[in-house]
């Protein structure tokens, strides 16, 4: 029912002395969004009717994606491209490099350029960042995203992958990189974590690098695209309960593809077990088709006759990393849904369920990560140290409406589950586990999906999460 959680333990063990982080709790910033005031966010009121302090920001999100973007930054053999959807490609190869394969053990020489961003510095004094990107890879093609991390302390990180990728496993196969640290900060599959986050003067990442290296076959005309890339950066404090949204009051439920992972349980064991594991990408696929994109006949042309939903299938292999063994690293699913035409897709965290209620209303459904004993849930049935399901509404009352592919077919994919259990659930970073040890919780971690181009109802709710 679960993704696997190797890198999730590991990060929960790591983190597991922590005492209560400094950080408070407050909305995600706006101000990865060029023109946006930092302090814009407004504070409520004290009683007298003056401003009151504004909470301390947990999430900086910072994404590159415009022509302007793509043209500041350190260019070695990377030019910037304009039209519909700016980018970024390979103009002049900076030299060539070989590439063995720890997975097939088959090494290559490729042609690469790189592109470095500017620093960024954080709104967030943060313990984690977890890069995104959205890139066509053709045949022959991949990309390496690194970030780099500047600390409070002022010194400079070593570069760290995030991920080595391609849209399909036919030159590489796609993967995290393990055993990345320097003493003070780990990448945990795909998150970068700082290792002792509650120490009472502990390490805080203020900024962080970018740096893309396109590859492809020597003398090939045609390279890879990148048309989106950055990182969200948090705080979130150490908490087993969260406070309550107040709900909106108004009911909306958007019309996503019911899809069960269940359905293919056995399926293709290679890909992270089979198909009782492909929560993340049965997720993904639902809100891929909610957009109206699916993958081609062509594309599917490799899964066995008679397998019901086949795109499901094709999603775990498009988001499987060799070295997780697993579907569930996260920017490789958000990177998924950009293969697809004039989509994009972004990890993040999220503070509240308010924000949750903002995007879903703007036609945004949400696919969240959230872990629960099966009596924190009532109506799931189940207990999970990991899972992915996608948001889809919310009733009157306020419970919140999700696709859960957890369940035996596509017909019962469809649940309500109670507010306040489910808010917890989602956005706590502390939990108790079926054996009363302390293990982690998501703190709210989301993928979106949306238009490359969103409409104006959608591009209003993103920038008021802080996304744009």
């Amino acid at each position: 029912m679960t993704a696997p959680t190797p890198r999730r333990a590991l990060l929960a063990v790591a983190l597991a002395a922590a005492t209560a982080a400094t950080v408070p709790g407050g909305r995600a910033s706006a101000a990865s969004d060029p023109g946006a005031d930092p302090a814009s966010d407004p504070a409520a009121a004290t009683p007298d009717g003056g401003p009151a302090t504004a909470p301390a920001r947990t999430v900086d999100n910072r994404f590159w994606y415009a022509y302007a973007h793509w043209q500041a930054g350190t260019h070695r053999g990377t030019t910037a491209t304009a039209g519909a959807r700016p980018g970024l490609e390979i103009a002049a190869p900076a030299g060539r490099t070989e590439y063995t394969d720890p997975h097939t053990a088959r090494k290559s020489t490729w042609e690469y350029a790189t592109w470095t961003s500017p620093v960024h510095r954080t709104t967030v004094p943060a313990t984690e960042a977890i890069a995104s990107w959205n890139a066509r890879t053709p045949a022959g093609t991949w990309i390496q995203t690194e970030l780099r991390p500047s600390y409070g302390d002022g010194t400079t990180g070593r570069w760290y992958v995030m991920g080595r990728w391609a849209a399909g496993d036919g030159d590489i196969r796609r993967t995290s990189v393990d055993g990345q640290t320097d003493g003070r900060t780990t990448v945990w599959t795909d998150t970068l974590a700082v290792d002792a986050p509650a120490a009472a003067a502990g390490l805080r990442i203020t900024g962080w690098q970018l740096r893309l290296t396109l590859h492809r076959r020597p003398g090939a005309a045609q390279g890879p695209k990148v048309w989106l890339a950055g990182a969200m950066a948090s705080a979130v404090p150490d908490r087993f309960t969260v406070a309550a949204a107040a709900p909106s009051g108004r009911a909306h439920e958007l019309k996503v593809p019911r899809y069960s992972q269940e359905v293919h349980a056995g399926q293709y064991p290679e890909y992270d077990n089979g198909g009782e594991a492909w929560c993340s990408p049965t997720s993904s696929q639902m809100v891929v088709e909610y957009w109206g994109r699916r993958p081609s006949a062509a594309s599917l042309g490799w899964v066995r006759p008679g397998y019901a939903d086949p795109q499901v299938c094709h999603a775990a292999r498009s988001t499987y990393d060799a070295a997780y063994k697993g579907c569930g690293n996260w920017p490789f699913n958000a990177a998924y849904a950009a293969t697809y035409r004039d989509l994009a897709g972004v990890v993040t965290r999220l503070t509240s369920l308010t924000d949750l209620e903002t995007l879903v209303r703007a036609g945004i459904p949400v696919i969240t990560s959230q872990s629960f004993l099966a009596q924190e849930l009532t109506g799931a049935g189940y207990g999970t140290a990991g899972h992915l399901m996608t948001v889809i509404g919310f009733t009157a009352a306020g419970d919140v409406i999700a696709n859960d592919p957890n369940s035996p077919d596509n017909d019962s994919v469809r649940r309500v589950y109670r507010r306040r259990e489910w808010e917890n659930a989602w956005l706590r970073t502390k939990r108790r586990n079926a054996a009363g040890k302390t293990v982690s919780g998501t703190g709210g971690v989301c993928y979106l999906y949306a238009p490359a181009r969103p409409g104006a109802d959608q591009v209003r709710a993103l920038r008021e999460v802080g996304v744009l």
